[in-house]
């Protein structure tokens, strides 16, 4: 068994994706000392990565795993969208669980597909694997997570949607901003370039907290447009900044996960991931 330490992000992930994969196939009555066998890890160590990267013992994380975990977050903690506005919690200042701030392009500076940007781009390690991270001077455009999709298809998959900017490897010029949006700390900002139908509903995502989900349907309700349900699903698969706008907490009002352009199991491990942080009260 390897029971070699390790403090990398993307070996905690690859951990969590392979335990998802065999509670689906085993079921949750799996014992942990089974489960950490199946992982050729000792249950110490498996205790120890899952409790540093999550803040919970496995026992109780394992609970957050299961399929119906997005069942029991519509009936649990729910989010009414209207009142999440109402209340001033979109837009500049304090976004729940982190320091938020972000702007909008242009419908024109939108419709000329990014020409006369430069975006600047890197890869990181972040608790989902890793992450492909574009930004301008502005703030972030882009983040990807390449642990289902792969590097290159992230890669032409972000690029596509603004062919005409410039394109420059810099982490260094992101990293502060890449680093605020995991750790929670500092400021993250946000450029946010997409057409204003989809701003709206980004706009709405941004209102939703850690640890709350909400539906494509109150979604379309909140930015009013309430028969737009399947155009709503649409702008949320095209979010380009995932994790910060929050699309993987948008789920189908039959209490199904829905989609997640970077990977199912990346949405259900964040899903987990603030579940399990909300109720240690780590989050």
């Amino acid at each position: 068994m390897s029971e070699t330490p390790n403090d990398d992000p993307r070996y905690h992930y690859n951990v969590i994706a392979r335990a998802l994969e065999i509670i689906d196939s085993e079921g949750p009555s799996l014992s942990l000392d089974d489960l950490a066998a199946r992982l050729r890890m000792s249950p110490a160590h498996f205790q120890r990565v899952f409790s540093r990267w999550v803040g919970v013992s496995p026992k109780r994380y394992q609970q957050y795993l299961t399929l119906d975990l997005a069942r029991r977050l519509l009936a649990e903690r729910f989010t009414v969208l209207d009142t999440a506005l109402e209340a001033g919690l979109s837009g500049s200042g304090r976004l729940h669980d982190l320091f938020l701030r972000w702007e909008a392009m242009s419908p024109g500076d939108f419709a000329r597909a990014g020409e006369g940007l430069t975006i600047r781009w890197g890869l990181f390690p972040s608790p989902f694997g890793e992450a492909l991270a574009m930004g301008t001077e502005r703030g972030l455009c882009g983040l990807a997570f390449t642990a289902e999709s792969g590097r290159e298809e992230a890669m032409a998959d972000l690029r596509a949607r603004w062919p005409a900017a410039d394109y420059v490897e810099d982490p260094a010029a992101i990293a502060p901003w890449v680093e605020a949006a995991f750790s929670q700390k500092g400021e993250a900002k946000l450029h946010l370039i997409g057409a204003p139908f989809q701003i709206k509903v980004w706009e709405a995502l941004l209102s939703v907290p850690s640890g709350h989900v909400t539906t494509y349907s109150e979604i379309a309700q909140s930015i009013g447009s309430p028969r737009a349900v399947r155009a709503v699903g649409t702008a949320v698969g095209r979010n380009p900044v995932s994790w910060l706008i929050p699309c993987h907490r948008a789920l189908r009002k039959s209490g199904g996960l829905g989609g997640y352009h970077w990977g199912l199991p990346v949405k259900r491990a964040m899903l987990a991931w603030e579940a399990a942080r909300a109720d240690s009260g780590a989050a």
